[in-house]
């Protein structure tokens, strides 16, 4: 990312694990409800097996494994569970609310694009106090034909701010997200608060391992494109 090819004109924020610290209470609910099925699951396996997946495509994985089909409505009864259990556990990553205080006060538009449903996201935002925040600014997998790693939820952000793909960039933390920033041709900062980034790096995304750093890599990236 050391040239920008244009002006920054769009941030697009992933949500779980980059705005709200959500991970650690999602990998457990899916650890627990796959223990139940007949999957013996840590809450760590969990978080490396389906890490920036959507439910819709963690269920062939999961069918494989079992050898057999979940029952009806199991996806459905899963997302209802995360979704109760975020509204009363989720909070806020350290320095993502301010980072997000600095980039509305600069007047640089931002938006999320997330492979979580709405109904998800809405629970975790008005947990952390920013529902109002992010109205109208929210892009789920549910809007679009492919959720991450395609391209899809990027490209609708990008179109709904009315700015190409190369002058977004987007802040990430998994590498389907990861993917899907590279494959639609936007810039990708990769959040790897507990690792080097490495794995990050390998797959285009420029890591960093603060929140509370964003304003600065942000405010770098706005002068190498001036």
């Amino acid at each position: 990312m050391s040239h920008r090819r244009a002006d920054l004109r769009l941030v697009i924020f992933d949500c779980d694990g980059v705005l709200v610290d959500s991970e650690p209470v999602s990998n457990r609910v899916v650890a627990a409800e796959l223990t139940a099925l007949g999957w013996a699951m840590t809450q760590d396996e969990a978080e490396r097996r389906f890490l920036g997946m959507t439910i819709t495509d963690m269920v062939p994985v999961i069918e494989r494994r079992l050898g057999r089909t979940v029952a009806p409505g199991w996806q459905l009864a899963l997302s209802q569970h995360l979704v109760a259990t975020l509204a009363r556990e989720a909070e806020p990553v350290a320095g993502a609310l301010e980072a997000l205080a600095w980039v509305s006060a600069l007047g640089l538009p931002w938006r999320v694009a997330s492979n979580s449903s709405h109904a998800e996201m809405a629970a975790k935002f008005a947990r952390i106090g920013i529902l109002s925040l992010v109205a109208g600014r929210v892009h789920s997998h549910s809007d679009v034909p492919r959720g991450k790693p395609a391209p899809d939820l990027f490209l609708a952000a990008a179109s709904a701010e009315g700015v190409t793909p190369g002058e977004c960039l987007v802040i990430e933390d998994s590498p389907p997200g990861v993917r899907a920033a590279v494959s639609a041709g936007m810039d990708c900062l990769g959040y790897a608060p507990h690792s080097d980034g490495a794995a990050l790096r390998a797959l285009g995304a420029v890591p960093f391992h603060s929140m509370f750093d964003v304003p600065a890599l942000i405010a770098a990236a706005l002068r190498r494109a001036a």
